[in-house]
């Protein structure tokens, strides 16, 4: 398999499995401003620092302290790593003239230049930067094609890994000369464009030979810790939780079956005004009353008035901001463009490592650029967060009532859909709230009122009867009829079972009564049978009395 030098730039070691082809030549093109230089320097920077290969920078162009300077602002210092002699920073802005001989154009002025710049710290890299000036005073391609493979060849003999700038060519051509791109193993073209007043950079491999790679165009950034290159994720989950965790409203959790997945994607969705802020802001707020970190982004209201808001109904969030679980940011991706809007969300989540996130208003990424432009953007940002196991909620504009879905498409993307739209009726504006899926659970079909209180948001059941569904006052008064209607049923019946009780007493008092007398008339009765009993055997005995004397009396 061919070997691989890792760049160290965030995301291009993953389009191109692994970096850029090792003691080979990569020939990085594209307009002025495109970020050619800085590429190379990034390439020399991370060499040195993560992977311990020493590098050669050598500018056509720019002088060396250019070069300092340019490179101080990706947080790069060349003149400490000089310093340390893990990089050599030559200019031969000036020199072109003694080093190359343009009659027969002989190059081992530059190659003794080369040669001892890369035995003084034992280079394994090399940056040429930019070869059009090198060979801007040769008579024909020709010529550019045969000394341009002859430098690389001098190069690839030293087993140097080597990145080659050069400037885009005119009717397609990849380089100025249209030749250079054929004799290297690996073509980097950068793009540099303004759409909708947005300025947006773009980044392909346009050629990786013995090497597969992604072949789309893939937006990068570059930020004050150097390029980032934002790919669209395509990597398997390995692992999926069955932990539930709370979105700090009760009633919710239990209309989703008792809370969503941890890691799952969660978007709410509705009209302006719905109250989509308030529920990410509670997800939040449970997060941290678990002992985790959040990281709310806000495209739309600066942090502090989120946080000024959310105290409207009940939610302290600079609380936790002071304890550290809880970051509330403002972006505007539609000043900086998505690009940084991405490479922003990459930065924060490494110095705060947040186990839920808010996205706010994720609509602002549609403004100003095209519709696929912000679907990309938001499907890069579920796949990153995903894969980093976060819990995200998404709060996004929804279309009219019979129309929920949003504006940047994710509603297939996410792994739950919460709906709030307003309702109009008897001269107020109320909230519902309906789960349209929740992939994996339970979740209810009902239709819930949602009311933000100063306690918190709540979720009532609405009233459902022979008028229709009842929100707002309509449902506080039926709900106060039916309470009235309900407290009369109970009195009367507390009555009618005071008055049943007071028959009952009335009645054993008289099954005690005639109980009573029943006994006196057993009593009686007992008395009058023992007499009869005692007459009988008076009677008896007189008769056994007189039988004797008769006997007797009748003897001899």
């Amino acid at each position: 398999m061919l070997e691989k030098a890792a760049t160290g730039i965030e995301g291009f070691d993953d389009i191109t499995f692994g970096g850029l082809p090792r003691a080979r030549a990569t020939i990085v093109t594209g307009a002025a401003g495109s970020g050619k230089s800085m590429f190379g320097v990034e390439f020399l920077a991370q060499g040195a620092r993560a992977y311990g290969e020493p590098g050669v920078l050598l500018s056509f162009e720019e002088t060396a302290d250019e070069l300092v300077a340019n490179a101080a602002s990706i947080g790069v210092d060349l003149r400490a790593m000089a310093d340390e002699g893990t990089l050599v920073v030559d200019s031969a802005a000036g020199d072109l003239d003694d080093l190359v001989q343009s009659g027969a154009f002989d190059l081992e002025g530059l190659l003794l230049r080369l040669a001892a710049a890369i035995d003084a710290v034992g280079a394994r890299r090399v940056v040429l930067d930019t070869v059009e000036t090198l060979f801007s005073t040769l008579p024909d391609e020709t010529t550019v094609r045969r000394e341009f493979a002859r430098l690389l060849r001098w190069l690839k003999e030293r087993d140097l890994t080597v990145v080659v700038t050069a400037e885009r060519g005119q009717q397609g051509r990849l380089t100025r000369h249209g030749i250079e791109e054929y004799v290297s193993d690996c073509v980097v073209v950068l793009d540099h464009r303004v759409e909708d007043e947005v300025a947006t950079r773009r980044m392909r491999v346009a050629k990786y030979r013995g090497s597969p790679h992604g072949t789309n165009e893939f937006p990068f950034l570059i930020s004050g810790r150097g390029l980032v290159v934002m790919p669209l994720h395509h990597d398997e989950l390995t692992e999926v939780s069955e932990e539930r965790v709370s979105l700090g409203i009760p009633e919710l959790d239990t209309m989703v079956g008792g809370g969503v997945f941890r890691g799952s994607t969660i978007m709410i969705s509705g009209s302006a005004g719905t109250g989509k802020t308030s529920i990410a802001a509670c997800a939040a707020d449970a997060a941290c009353r678990r002992g985790e970190k959040a990281l709310f982004l806000s495209f739309e209201e600066p942090s502090g008035q989120v946080v000024r808001n959310m105290r409207s109904i009940g939610l302290d969030l600079q609380h936790w901001i002071d304890k550290g679980l809880l970051v509330v940011q403002h972006m505007r991706p539609a000043i900086t463009g998505l690009e940084a809007h991405l490479a922003s969300l990459h930065m924060i989540l490494d110095e705060h490592p947040a186990e839920v996130v808010v996205l706010d208003a994720v609509a602002s990424l549609s403004r100003g650029v095209a519709s696929y432009a912000s679907a990309s953007a938001v499907a890069r940002d579920i796949a990153m967060l995903r894969l980093r196991g976060a819990t995200t909620v998404l709060t996004a504009l929804a279309g009219t009532h019979d129309d929920p879905h949003t504006d940047v498409s994710a509603s297939s993307l996410v792994d739950a859909w919460l709906l709030v739209r307003n309702v109009e009726n008897d001269g107020e504006r109320n909230r519902l709230l309906m789960t349209i899926k929740n992939r994996g659970s339970f979740h209810s079909n009902q239709v819930r009122e949602f009311l933000l209180t100063d306690d918190g948001p709540r979720l009532v059941d609405v009233f459902v009867g022979p008028d229709g569904v009842l929100t707002g006052s309509a449902r506080e008064q039926q709900e106060a009829r039916d309470a009235s209607t309900e407290d009369a049923r109970r009195r009367d019946q507390e009555r009618r079972r005071a008055s049943i009780e007071r028959r009952r007493e009335e009645v054993e008092a008289q099954i005690a009564t005639l109980r009573r007398q029943l006994e006196d008339e057993l009593a009686d009765f007992a008395d009058v049978d023992d007499s009869a009993a005692d007459e009988a055997a008076d009677r008896a005995a007189e008769r056994a009395d007189s039988a004797a004397r008769r006997v007797g009396g009748g003897g001899p």
